[in-house]
């Protein structure tokens, strides 16, 4: 949250046509580095990265305490990469970023970075999270990659401006995490790291498409083709309900990790679909029910994730 200072009226040249007291917004050089690599991004897919870290260790009998280097160059180099990816992301989309309200105070869209420096700071941070990737071992880094190069250019430059499929295909590079997270420990990569690779692919459109909805207008006004800008609320609906179902089978192919965890998870999946089944006619205004949509996805996402890691501790 940006600090305030209160200017009186004698900092104004005409007392009679501003108030007596007027917000200075000030920002700092760090927030703005945070908001340009998007923290909240970074964070959220650090917590997927540390469960496939974690399961990997588990699966091969290994202990965390003794694979503590893995563990630093695999979630610094995790992190660098997104914020790198990120800061890119910023740096290509900062001419229509001002049209949106989201993303209309990114320092690239007010001036308080240089366009230039945000896109050496992207390669950089790239190129360093790379390195960092390597220093476990190359399927690590060659996975990193393909998420950068997916979320960069297969996303950002390709498909987010001309399709409706921008969502799916923004969700591979999403879907890369854990499975960066698994290879640093293990590079023959085992069928629950792609599950959780699955969990996070299938997971993102819902989760997308819902935000979609609450910012349609958004995206509409800067020309960006999401699904209901596109083809409308129902449809959109009904393509987030077939992502939701998708999501079923999945726990049960992480039975290992206990009969309690595959039941939760599969309610906390019934209990997404339900609320949209629930909604879907009794909820006249499309955007609330794309909120409500919304907010279970996040939650969702992080029980899940962290179901798994506490799931280990108990068998």
């Amino acid at each position: 949250m940006s600090n305030v200072r209160l200017r009186s009226s004698e900092d104004s040249e005409d007392y009679s046509e501003k108030p007596l007291l007027q917000p200075i917004v000030v920002t700092s050089v760090w927030k703005d580095f945070l908001a340009t690599i998007k923290i909240g991004i970074v964070n959220s897919n650090l917590i997927t990265a540390f469960t496939g870290f974690w399961l990997a260790l588990y699966f091969n009998g290994e202990r965390f305490l003794q694979n503590l280097d893995l563990a630093f160059f695999s979630l610094i180099g995790t992190a660098l990469i997104i914020a790198g990816s990120c800061s890119l992301n910023n740096y290509i989309d900062r001419d229509i970023d001002h049209l949106m309200e989201r993303t209309k105070e990114r320092p690239t869209v007010t001036g308080r970075f240089n366009p230039v420096t945000v896109l050496f700071m992207g390669i950089g941070l790239t190129l360093l999270g790379l390195f960092m990737l390597l220093a476990t071992n190359l399927t690590a880094a060659l996975i990193g990659l393909v998420g950068v190069i997916t979320y960069v250019f297969f996303y950002t430059l390709w498909s987010k401006r001309q399709y409706t499929i921008n969502t799916v295909v923004g969700s591979i590079s999403g879907a890369v995490p854990p499975l960066i997270g698994w290879a640093a420990v293990d590079s023959n990569l085992h069928i629950v790291a792609w599950i959780l690779f699955l969990m996070m692919f299938i997971w993102q459109p819902p989760h997308f498409l819902a935000l979609a909805m609450r910012r349609s207008e958004e995206y509409r006004a800067a020309n960006i083709p999401m699904l209901p800008v596109v083809y409308g609320f129902s449809v959109t609906k009904r393509q987030i309900m077939i992502w939701i179902a998708c999501l079923l089978p999945l726990p049960f192919y992480l039975y290992e990790l206990g009969l309690w965890f595959v039941i939760v998870t599969t309610i906390l999946t019934i209990g997404w679909l339900s609320l949209g089944v629930l909604k879907y006619t009794s909820l006249k205004d499309d955007k609330k029910w794309g909120s409500l949509m919304f907010v279970y996805s996040v939650n969702y996402l992080t029980i899940v994730f962290v179901l798994m890691v506490v799931a280990t501790l108990f068998i």
